[in-house]
């Protein structure tokens, strides 16, 4: 494990990150900023991208702010190709953009379960397929951040588009992790499992249920990031720090994983039908 900051290790370092106009994408973009690094910052919400993108240039950060629809390979290019534009390299590349749906799982309609396939897997399929050749080509250190989720090791009711893209993300970086080491490249990569981040995720995807009780979950979980949630920064520096350390499980808030990843693999290994653990 490194023993070198995070401030020391990514200052003058060119990151990429999906989703940065809000939430923990944004959380992720000012951390960057704190450290001295030149931003790559990519979001669908172009208005609110630009603000973020504006407030960080006003410090004197270097930003180049990208429309960027990550479920479109060719709008994933387009932000490859402008990022090696400006800065000539990129050193890390944050996979963030996310959305979320509610409701019974045959009653989510497919075009939602479509968008989330899309953005919360296809756009970290598409993030790779743009940023990996490159950043190998570079033959540079790197990394590569894939924001994944508690949720992508503890399965919900009501949110399965969300947990099943959670859980794809898990695979899908432990085989980029593994065919890095294939490939002896010189690129760390990171599973990011946040728990409560004061953010609007939820919100956002209140009211697409026609359940009461998956409105009523929904508050449930809003109000439990408002009240224990870390803020975004907060969530981006303690993410950091660990990547710096050179870990692969990076947790900003450790104790969620640790109170239930043990039970968990004790039902899957002693075969115990899985239980609801609260009231609906």
């Amino acid at each position: 494990m490194s023993e070198i900051p995070a401030a020391e290790q990514f200052a003058g370092k060119v990151v990429v990150i999906t989703g940065a106009s809000a939430g923990i994408g944004s959380g992720f973009a000012k951390q960057a900023a704190a450290y001295g690094m030149k931003l790559v910052l990519a979001d669908i919400a172009e208005e609110k991208l630009n603000t973020v993108a504006e407030d960080l240039r006003a410090q004197g950060v270097e930003v180049e702010a990208v429309r960027t629809d990550v479920s479109d390979p060719a709008s994933v290019e387009a932000l490859a190709e402008r990022a090696y534009d400006r800065f000539g390299a990129v050193d890390m590349l944050i996979n963030n953009a996310g959305i979320m749906a509610m409701g019974f799982s045959w009653e989510v309609p497919a075009e939602k379960w479509d968008a989330v396939l899309r953005v919360n897997i296809g756009g970290y399929v598409n993030g790779l397929r743009a940023f990996v050749p490159r950043m190998l080509e570079q033959g540079t250190k790197g990394w590569i951040l894939q924001v994944s989720s508690i949720g992508g090791l503890f399965p919900s009711p009501l949110m399965s588009p969300y947990s099943v893209t959670k859980f794809g993300t898990l695979a899908l970086t432990e085989s980029l992790h593994y065919e890095m080491q294939m490939r002896q490249a010189p690129i760390q990569v990171s599973v990011v499992l946040p728990d409560s981040v004061k953010s609007e995720i939820f919100s956002a995807a209140k009211g697409e249920s026609t359940l009461p009780a998956a409105d009523a979950f929904n508050d449930a979980l809003q109000q439990r990031a408002d009240t224990i949630g870390i803020t975004p920064e907060e969530h981006a520096a303690r993410v950091f720090e660990q990547v710096a350390q050179g870990r692969y499980w990076v947790t900003a808030q450790p104790e969620a994983v640790d109170q239930g990843i043990v039970p968990r693999a004790e039902m899957i290994r002693d075969r115990v039908n899985p239980v609801l653990s609260f009231e609906v």
